[in-house]
Parts: C-alpha cells; structure tokens; sequence
C-alpha cells in the first residue's frame, strides 16, 4: 500500500447509526499512528459506543486507532456481522462496559457478547432480506428528510418576514390609514418600559437603604443603576418607521437576575443526576423554538442549592453554545421544578410591555441568527458569552402589531408544523421497524431455515481453525491489527505547525497536521487555549459566518 496517498478513514467519516461512510480523509493528512483494513472488513466504533459506528470497508484505506478492525473470514458474512454489531441489543451491552465522559470500549469487554451464529448459506439470506427491507425504508426515510428541509425552508422565510415587517406590512397600512388614534411605537414602547425598570430599580433600592437604616440626605445612590446593554450589532438594517432595535438585556422583566446563565463546574456534576425529581433544562432540551423533552433529574436538596438558576413555566431558554445562534424555547407548563445547566441562558420577558411569543420567534428568525453569528467566538466549544446574549439586537415593533405577527406566524406555520411531526414520528418509526427487523433476523425468525444447509457447528470449526492458523503466523491473534507509523511520533507544537504552514488554518486542519488524535484531543485544546489567551500567540480571524481560521501573531 503506497501509504501517503491511501484513503483514511476517522471517527467522523462515519454517519451514526446508519453504517454509512460520508466521507474520508488520506494519509499524509495524519501524523499519528493508523491502523490498516482491507475492503471486506468491519470497522466498529469503540470511542462512545452509544453512537454506534459501523461500517463495512469498501475498499482498502488506514484508519484511526479508535476504531475495532474486524477481519473478513470465510464462513462469516461480513454484512452480517456489521448488521449485529448495529443492532440495538448489542449497542446496549456496549454501553453497559463503558463510563465517564469520554467512554471507550475495548475487544475483551464485547468479546462476551453472544451471538447466534446461523449456517453461512443463511447468513446470506438473512442479509439480502434485510438489505431488501432496508432499502425500501431508506427510501422513505429520505423522502421524509426532503420534505423536512422544505418544511425547515417555509418556517425560516415566514420568521423572516415576521421581522422584516414584510409579513404585516399590509396591516400596518390598514391600521396607519384607519386607525385614528395614534399607534405607540416601538420606540415609544421602548422608553416606557426602560423608564418603568429604572422606578422599579429605584423602589427596591430605597427599600434595602431603609432597612439597613441608612438615611437618604442626597440621591448619589442612584447613580449606581445597573443599567441594561444596548443593542450591540454594528450597521443594523433599516426597519418599519413605527419599529426600533432594542437588545434582549432591554427587554428583560424588571426581576433581578432575569436574565441568568446556569451553574458551571462542580455546581452540576453527572454523578449529580438522578432518576426523579426536579428536572434538569440541557442544550438537548432546546430545539428551534420547541422545547425538546428529552429528560433529566436532580434531587430536591440539589435543587434547593442550585434555586438561583430556577426555570418557571413561560420563560425562555437560549442556548449558549453550538452553532447556530441562538436557539431559544419555552419552558412549557408541564415542566414543574427546573433549573438550567450550564451553557443556558434563562430569559424572562417583560411581558407587561412586550410580548414574549414574539421575541421567542424573533430569537430563532434567520436575521438575527445570522447577525448573532458573528459574534460567535472559540475553538471546538463555539459560544457566547452572556453579555453578548444581552446585547443581541432585536426588531421591536409596536405592541399590537407583535401580536399581529405572532398571530400571522401561528396560522402560517400550524399546519407545517403538524407535517414536521408526522414526519419526525416516520422517522421514529422506521428507525423502530429496522430495529425490530434485526430482532427477529438474529432469534432466527426473519427466514426460513433450511435442512440442506450446514450446520453452524462445522462452521465454528472452520472459523476457530483460521484464527488458531492465524495465530500462529502472527503473534498478534485473531483479531490483531497491523500498525503504520507516518511521519511523527508525538503531537507537534501548534504555534511551530502555524508558523511553518504561512497560510491560516482552520482548527480541524490543524489538529491533523499537528499530529493530534482523539486520544490527545483534549491536549489540543488546553494548548490551543494557552496560545490564544493574553498575551495571545495565536489570533482567530473568521473567514464567514461559520468558518474559523487560526493564525501565528
């Protein structure tokens, strides 16, 4: 094999779940040790086996250490056995061996796993039926996808007019010409409620003065007014003339801490869930404007410590981190006791002066996500910080009219939103339907048996004698992987590979080149956060909205 230019396959090559390759790298890309596979062989995931990477090579390549090389033998299919490390009863076993945040599963611990091992001739029949059936599901499951993205396309260009005001621009004629009676406008609106904040502010303020008994001889005390961020977007699009830009720090309830990030470090710890109690609001939970009830528990006494960060029925939740941004949802009713983990922003609207249905979709509008994505900055955990959350610019209309637009968007978007969730419960399904057909294939119920067939006891002989003729040849065993040394032994420094290389590179670049793995992922980003932190050694310069490049200063 001609090693600088073979075809390398990583964790991310391969899509979860499906045994689909969506991609490959090559060779001289890497500076790490790789392992070699040939086409035929089953390539299985061991870095968090919950994602249940599996694939069967289609040709010959190098590929990282992270993954199990299963070699092609006679007398086992190699299909078959990819299809049963896929299977949901074997992705649960894996999961079981495995803990900690970057679990890893190795051969000794699956080689426990049993298998009913059918007759080769059946193998193959298992296989082609169940290829026959996966690929009528594939077809509708992608035909459902195809539909879900047009849905995605109409709910993004409806959320876009709603804050452009091309979406009520004909109500907003209608109510200018017929309404006689003056409409506040946005603006109007805007100073009214910061007016209403500052009195609140003040009341409260004169109150703690009192109790602590401190006399009020001169008003300098109110100098100290924590006044809200303002809209921090530079070059804003014009707007109606009856709107303003506000930020969501001046659009906040007039509460203290209404706008309230959840607790880092050892505040909220794995070992700190449990199977019942007050719920836990993660970045799972907050999809593009739903909230997804994907459960998690804390104890009573945990909430009590952590009560600052409580979530109540109606507020909003953006998320922190990830791309794009924001995202944001509504604490649902239902929820009960709640707080935010870290990476979640809670958000109370002023709800006397604005209305919090249409900030939700204001938040999640195309527009500002694109605007919001410039501020995004950080290497392999892309973030805002909760300043700049505070600062994001949103169009305010006039009151009535927010209503108006909550109402056009609702009617617009019920009928596509009832299709998305037909289509999601599809998918449920399909994944289900494939799921139970792998049952039934490997409790040998999915085809018929046939008596001309040999037994499966001849052909555990014939595999066992491969393995011990293997063994023989090869110290390494059965299931022994040859190794390929590249260029480097060890991780390069970062800062040498920037200078070296001239150009920017984006992150993932750099960690290849550098020599890293995912086993020294984490080193890569200590080092690259040591480099980047005043005084900076390395700067990051964005090449569009998504897209980062690093450079040597």
């Amino acid at each position: 094999m001609d090693v600088p230019t073979a075809r390398y396959v990583g964790l991310e090559h391969i899509e979860s779940q499906s045994m689909r390759l969506i991609g490959n790298g090559f060779a001289r890309e890497i500076r790490s040790s790789a392992m070699q596979f040939s086409e035929g062989d089953v390539l299985y995931g061991k870095m968090r086996p919950y994602l249940n990477k599996v694939w069967v090579a289609e040709f010959d390549g190098l590929c990282s250490a992270e993954f199990l090389v299963f070699r092609k033998h006679d007398g086992l299919n190699n299909q078959f056995l990819a299809l049963c490390l896929n299977a949901t009863d074997f992705v649960t076993f894996a999961n079981g061996q495995v803990s900690g945040e970057r679990p890893r599963v190795d051969f000794e611990k699956l080689s426990h796993f049993r298998i009913l091992l059918p007759p080769f001739a059946e193998q193959e029949r298992i296989v082609a039926k169940l290829c026959t059936a996966f690929s009528a599901l594939q077809r509708a499951e992608n035909a459902a996808m195809r539909a879900l993205d047009r849905l995605r396309r109409l709910r993004d260009g409806v959320l876009s007019s709603a804050v452009t005001g091309d979406l009520t621009s004909d109500w907003r004629t209608a109510i200018l010409e017929n309404n006689k009676a003056p409409v506040e406008t946005g603006g109007a609106l805007l100073e009214r409620l910061l007016a209403a904040r500052l009195q609140h502010w003040e009341q409260v303020e004169l109150m703690r003065l009192r109790t602590a008994g401190k006399g009020q001889t001169n008003t300098r005390w109110k100098s100290q007014y924590p006044a809200p961020i303002g809209a921090g977007a530079d070059d804003l699009p014009e707007l109606p003339q009856s709107w303003s830009w506000a930020s969501v720090d001046q659009l906040a309830a007039h509460e203290e801490r209404s706008i309230m990030d959840g607790p880092f470090g050892s505040n909220l710890k794995t070992s700190d869930y449990t199977d019942s109690g007050p719920r836990v609001v993660r970045l799972q939970n907050i999809g593009d404007g739903v909230f997804i009830d994907e459960k998690a528990h804390i104890s009573q006494r945990h909430y009590q410590l952590l009560i600052n960060h409580a979530v109540y029925a109606g507020d909003l939740v953006i998320r922190a981190l990830g791309t794009p941004a924001p995202r944001a949802c509504r604490i649902p009713n239902s929820l009960g006791q709640a707080i935010v983990k870290a990476d979640c922003i809670r958000f109370k609207v002023a709800s006397d002066f604005v209305s919090p249905d249409y900030i939700l979709w204001a938040l999640n509008s195309p527009p500002v996500r694109e605007r919001t994505d410039k501020m995004i900055h950080g290497i392999g955990r892309p973030r805002l910080r909760l300043g700049e959350i505070k600062s994001i610019a949103l169009p305010l209309p006039p009151l009535q009219e927010q209503s108006e637009i909550v109402r056009e968007v609702e009617h617009r978007l019920s009928a596509a939103n009832r299709l998305a969730e037909t289509l999601k419960d599809q998918l449920i399904r399909s994944g289900a339907t494939r799921q139970s057909l792998l049952r039934e294939a490997f409790a040998g119920r999915l085809v018929n048996q046939n008596p001309n067939d040999d037994p499966a006891s001849l052909l555990l002989e014939h595999i066992h004698g491969i393995r011990e003729a293997e063994a023989r040849k090869s110290k390494g065993g059965a299931m022994s992987t040859p190794k390929v040394k590249t260029k480097s032994v060890g991780p390069r420094n970062l800062l040498t590979v920037l200078e070296e290389n001239g150009a920017p590179m984006t992150p993932e670049e750099l960690f290849h080149v550098s020599g890293h793995s995912q086993e020294s992922v984490d080193e890569f980003f200590a080092e690259l956060r040591q480099l980047t932190t005043i005084p900076a050694k390395i700067t990051e310069e964005r090449k569009t909205g998504t897209i980062t490049l690093l450079k040597a200063l």
